[in-house]
């Protein structure tokens, strides 16, 4: 698997989780005449017939055809239905990540990181782009931080291994990649980045 198959397949895992306790706390559904909604409301609402959650599955469907630009609108009808989830804010900042556009991505990516602080993929998705931008320092912010709320993802180790040659920290990038392969000894690319630097 490569670096960005294993991110999207714990990003899946981490929000299949989440729906999962949502689901856990849905009530049995109210009369329709207990209902009052606001007319911003409704007319959101009416847009289409279907919920966050069905939209965000249509646009994972969409993403794995490479169809970006469907995908980001399905995910924008979503978060137009239920501001503040953190989950579609993040996928709409991979997105648009994916696509090139580091500057909106960042901007969703901290919209998402304010509703969920403990959330690794989503420090890793940002120390992506600010280390693409060269910014080193708010990607090693990122990536303590990821590693704060989980020391076993082998990712992060790797991604910090590769910050750190960029800052030409060259043995402190060699035991990053080591740990990585430590964690999962298969990860294919860690060893390939250990071998430059030995």
């Amino acid at each position: 698997m490569t670096v960005f198959q294993l991110l999207m397949l714990g990003a899946s895992a981490f929000f299949a989780f989440k729906i999962y306790e949502h689901i856990q706390t849905l009530t049995e559904p109210q009369n329709e005449d207990t209902i009052s909604q606001s007319n911003d409301e409704r007319r959101i609402n009416s847009f289409s017939p279907f919920s966050p959650e069905a939209l965000m599955q249509k646009a994972d469907v969409a993403y794995e055809e490479k169809d970006f630009k469907k995908a980001l609108a399905l995910l924008n009808e979503a978060n137009a239905k239920e501001a503040d989830n953190a989950e579609i804010l993040f996928k709409i900042a991979y997105i648009l990540q994916s696509s090139g556009d580091d500057d909106e991505a960042i901007k969703y990516y901290k919209q998402a990181l304010e509703l969920d602080k403990e959330n690794e993929f989503i420090h890793n998705a940002m120390a992506s782009i600010y280390r693409k931008n060269g910014e080193f320092t708010s990607a090693k912010m990122h990536l303590h931080a990821s590693l704060a709320i989980d020391d076993e993802n082998p990712i992060t180790y790797y991604n910090f291994g590769n910050l750190l040659v960029d800052m030409q920290h060259n043995e402190e990038a060699i035991v990053m990649y080591e740990k990585a392969i430590e964690i999962n000894p298969d990860f294919d690319e860690a060893k390939e980045e250990l071998a430059k630097l030995k």
